[in-house]
């Protein structure tokens, strides 16, 4: 009987036995099932990653190290690129900086001043007061003229002076001595002065967009002048907004939101040179001294306010090319014939041969590229970063 207990007693204690095993087992089975299913989700991850940087790159190759130089102005002085460096200013003195970041000269220039840059001099004003101030920071012109200074244009022999109220301004040519060269009193009677800017040979020609603001319907006027002299050329541009004129083998191309549109001197048309350029605004330009422009656009609600590109167009001639970029960009230039963005922590280029490479920014840690400034002569992108500081990027060839 003893025996017969045992026996039918040895399967009830192996079960029990087999419980209290897989029990004290289980724990370690439930962290491995974990670590495995963590494995797994990594992998996934990895593999995402991997798809969505190939994806994200769009068949763009690593380049080489490119240089970052950290300079000691701030984004909030009104930085603008003059010819291999920059000028900023600080409230009450104007300075020029190299690309490396070295100090130049400094103009004691006042306070609450408003500037732009020329191809060799930069013009100050406030009120009716004028400065003209030349490459090495050296005062050529200063004076208080007869109204106040809506805006002023800088050209490579002369400065073009827009003066008076909003409407039915005068317009002053001016040498870089300050001489008088050209005066319009009352050829924008009843109009709005845009823009105004020099071309042909050492700017001798003067270009400018006006706007009818009486009229029934809007419009836009191009005049045409050469300084000095009383021959001159105007044509009417309708209502499409006309925003940027450029001098380009012997012809004035002028930007409009709708189309490009070809004139000589003289305003006449090239009908066959029109160029559709709806949705699409033109951000950037290179003009060499020879052979063909090529102009840089991007879509117009990509611009409209913080900039934010993802594709871009480029024409040179009739030949156009379209690009999408690999990430939502701050800034774009074509620069030697390639195309150049910036993104976050990446600058990407497209070659004249239409070859992509993509250039991580060196030395940047936990800051990102927020805001482009525009390229030095010598190919340096001006940008600043999500910490407020500038920084100078020499653009990979």
């Amino acid at each position: 009987m003893p025996r017969g207990n045992r026996t039918l007693a040895d399967p009830l204690q192996r079960t029990r036995s087999r419980n209290a095993a897989e029990e004290r087992n289980a724990p370690a089975d439930s962290q491995k099932r974990k670590r495995q299913i963590r494995s797994w989700i990594i992998l996934v991850v990895i593999a995402l990653g991997v798809a969505l940087g190939i994806h994200f790159l769009g068949g763009y190759t690593r380049g080489r190290a490119i240089q970052l130089t950290g300079l000691s102005c701030s984004p909030s002085q009104g930085i603008l690129p003059f010819r291999d460096g920059l000028v900023y200013y600080d409230g009450t003195n104007l300075y020029h900086m190299s690309a490396s970041g070295a100090l130049r000269w400094t103009f004691q220039a006042g306070r609450e001043m408003k500037y732009t840059a020329g191809p060799a001099h930069v013009a100050l004003w406030n009120g009716a007061k004028m400065m003209l101030v030349d490459k090495n920071g050296n005062a050529t012109y200063s004076d208080t003229l007869e109204g106040d200074i809506q805006f002023v244009r800088v050209g490579e022999k002369y400065i073009a002076v827009v003066l008076g109220d909003d409407t039915s301004p005068k317009l002053n040519v001016k040498n870089m001595e300050g001489g008088q060269e050209d005066s319009f009193a009352n050829t924008y009677d009843g109009l709005m002065l845009l823009d105004a800017g020099f071309f042909g040979d050492q700017g001798q020609y003067l270009w400018t967009l006006a706007l009818d603001v009486y009229g029934t319907a809007s419009n836009t006027i191009l005049n045409t002048f050469q300084v000095g002299k009383m021959n001159y050329g105007q044509v009417s541009l309708g209502e499409d907004i006309s925003y940027k004129v450029l001098y380009e083998n012997s012809k004035l191309r002028v930007f409009t939101t709708q189309q490009v549109y070809t004139y000589d001197y003289r305003c006449v048309q090239d009908t066959n040179a029109t160029m559709l350029v709806y949705g699409w605004k033109l951000i950037d330009e290179e003009i060499p001294p020879r052979g063909r422009a090529r102009f840089l656009l991007a879509p117009t609600g990509q611009i409209s306010g913080t900039q934010a590109i993802t594709e871009l167009r480029l024409m040179e001639g009739e030949d156009e090319k379209r690009y999408t970029l690999p990430a939502t960009c701050v800034g774009a230039c074509v620069y030697n014939g390639n195309v150049y963005a910036v993104a976050g922590s990446y600058v990407y280029r497209v070659d004249k041969n239409n070859q992509k490479s993509w250039y991580q920014i060196p030395s940047l840690e936990d800051e990102e590229i927020t805001a482009y400034y525009g390229v030095t002569d010598e190919g340096v992108m001006l940008l600043s970063t999500s910490a407020e500081r500038m920084y100078a990027l020499t653009l990979p060839e």
